[in-house]
């Protein structure tokens, strides 16, 4: 499908924001607590694995908006070391594609009786394309500028760390997902091409209250931020029910506000939900943003699965 003048122009000014602000190149996620081990290696579990996969629907209403899929998934080899896999998928259009395949590895310390501190590093490549031939001027042709004459296929190398200090009632994370700053751009005639890519930083941290034993009440937020942009700080509340149904409220400073809920199917299995109501300018210009997810917890050293034992199940 060719994108149209006004698609153009939404495309352009993302570009430009990326290239300026880098504010934009990592996919966000309204559902972090659940998708961890993709912002930070060091997440780890209590002694459970877990296989996870999320799809985000950013700005549903702008044809050419981002579309995140990411599939997620860790496993404790023994008390102390745990290995990860998440592949990420980022797609703006069918003009920009971005594909990150990293393993993880976590080594968890035990600081206290109840608390476990995991240092992480995330290793792998990222896959950069884009496909300038369906950008598309009114019905005049192809786009002419020249930053958008040659297509892109590169590969780069990305490199991680991450802190996760975590026990049954809270988590603290501070993790970097990619130090390599590659670059997607190069000067020609005085023409920047595309944007640059810096290293993004995650601090994360969540508590659980429980009133009851079928009660819970769960915040947390994400701060993220990156060399030339401002600060981005979700913060979130969540409440769960008899273990099964849990449901929240959130808002991304200066950005939107944010509704989700999520259910346990069966035993292990958890589905859910998310709605991002844009609060920006750009909300006049989309529907919003939805995004789906389900999480498969697999108990490996006990019969009771491991979320019933701990009311965490970040």
């Amino acid at each position: 499908m060719k994108i149209s003048t006004s698609i153009f122009t939404v495309f352009a000014a993302l570009v430009l924001f990326c290239g300026s602000m880098y504010g934009q190149q990592d996919p966000e996620y309204t559902q972090y607590m659940y998708n961890m081990s993709v912002i930070n290696p060091a997440y780890a579990s209590v002694n459970k694995a877990k296989v996870g996969a999320l799809y985000r629907s950013q700005w549903v209403g702008i044809d050419g908006a981002p579309t995140t899929a990411s599939f997620f998934g860790h496993l404790p080899m023994s008390d102390k070391v745990e290995l990860g896999l998440n592949l990420v998928h980022d797609e703006i259009g069918n003009v920009v594609q971005e594909t990150n395949l990293n393993a993880d590895f976590a080594y968890k310390l035990k600081i206290q009786d109840d608390a476990t501190l995991s240092l992480g590093l995330k290793a792998g490549a990222s896959f950069f394309s884009t496909d300038f031939s369906n950008i598309q001027l009114g019905t005049g042709g192809p786009a002419t500028d020249p930053s958008f004459q040659q297509n892109i296929n590169q590969t780069y190398p990305t490199i991680g760390i991450g802190a996760y200090y975590f026990s049954e009632r809270y988590y603290v994370g501070l993790s970097a997902p990619n130090l390599v700053a590659s670059k997607h751009i190069e000067d020609q005639d005085g023409v920047q091409r595309l944007g640059s890519e810096n290293t993004h930083y995650f601090l994360t941290g969540g508590y659980v209250f429980e009133p009851s034993e079928n009660l819970q009440f769960k915040p947390s937020f994400m701060a993220r931020w990156v060399n030339g942009a401002p600060v981005s700080i979700d913060v979130n509340a969540n409440v769960r029910f008899n273990q099964r149904f849990e449901a929240g409220i959130g808002y991304r400073i200066d950005d939107a506000v944010t509704g989700m809920v999520n259910f346990e199917v069966t035993p292990g299995i958890r589905v859910g939900y998310a709605y991002d109501y844009t609060t920006s300018n750009l909300g006049q210009y989309n529907n919003g943003s939805h995004e789906v997810m389900v999480l498969f917890d697999f108990n490996i050293f006990s019969d009771v699965p491991s979320y019933r034992k701990s009311p965490r199940f970040f």
